[in-house]
């Protein structure tokens, strides 16, 4: 096994971090590698914030679900889909005869793409140095504080949030969560519904649960995910963003 796949395999979230920085050359190469990621049609569609004002970070830990580890991370990066520099940048081409469409839908799919991609990108670049790290989904709540306490133009919105550290002992001897096996994940040549419709049972091996125990587990985890309300503040807010970008009048 290489490098490259024992790192990818080894990965785990990361909440609890020794109070130690990160080397200034190490936090370069993390943010130089994310730059690396794959790209539509090469133009970075994203903006990566380094927040190092500790009252910063501690308002995000609070906007972010509060989870007061944020506040703790030795690095924190927020990735933002950004159609803002382009955008304009193509404004100055423009003439009545040569008109430039405003940023809409697949735009703003294409920019959370790049953005995310690199965010992955960062996150195994830190792993490979030994450095943990954890997304932060949460960012995409709140659009309107996130925007206002970052100061984020129209056509730049927080997709993903990550915080880096040295993980504690306690952290690096945890278990990884389980995953699901790649037989079940993968289908070939098209959608197979069968193995779709297999979920229940994906879910009782993963887990390792008996029939007996898989109603109040999936019943505590649908409460806990797919009906909180972070969830749906989330939908609030990506939704909130199609409009805003659809909207603006620059």
């Amino acid at each position: 096994m290489n490098e490259v796949i024992e790192t990818i395999l080894k990965r785990k979230s990361v909440r609890v971090f020794e109070p130690k920085e990160i080397e200034p050359e190490k936090k370069h190469l993390i943010l130089q590698s994310a730059l690396r990621a794959p790209t539509a049609g090469n133009m970075s569609l994203y903006t990566i914030l380094d927040i190092t004002d500790q009252k910063l970070k501690e308002q995000l830990s609070e906007t972010c679900d509060h989870q007061p580890f944020i506040a703790k991370a030795p690095l924190v990066l927020v990735f933002c889909a950004d159609y803002y520099r382009w955008y304009h940048c193509f404004r100055g081409l423009e003439t009545p005869d040569y008109p430039v469409r405003k940023p809409d839908t697949g735009d703003v799919m294409l920019a959370f793409e790049d953005t995310v991609i690199a965010a992955q990108t960062a996150v195994l670049a830190a792993e490979s140095m030994g450095i943990g790290s954890c997304y932060i989904g949460d960012i995409l709540e709140n659009y309107e504080i996130h925007q206002e306490i970052l100061g984020l133009p129209q056509y730049v919105a927080p997709v993903c949030m990550a915080v880096f550290g040295y993980p504690t002992e306690g952290q690096t001897r945890r278990r990884q969560s389980p995953r699901f096996e790649v037989e079940d994940m993968v289908f070939e040549n098209g959608y197979w519904r069968e193995k779709a419709d297999r979920m229940y049972e994906m879910v009782k091996k993963r887990e390792g649960k008996s029939r007996d125990e898989m109603e109040a587990y999936l019943s505590a985890f649908c409460t806990r995910k797919w009906n909180s309300a972070f969830s749906e503040e989330m939908s609030r807010s990506a939704n909130r963003i199609l409009t805003a970008w659809k909207e603006c009048g620059e």
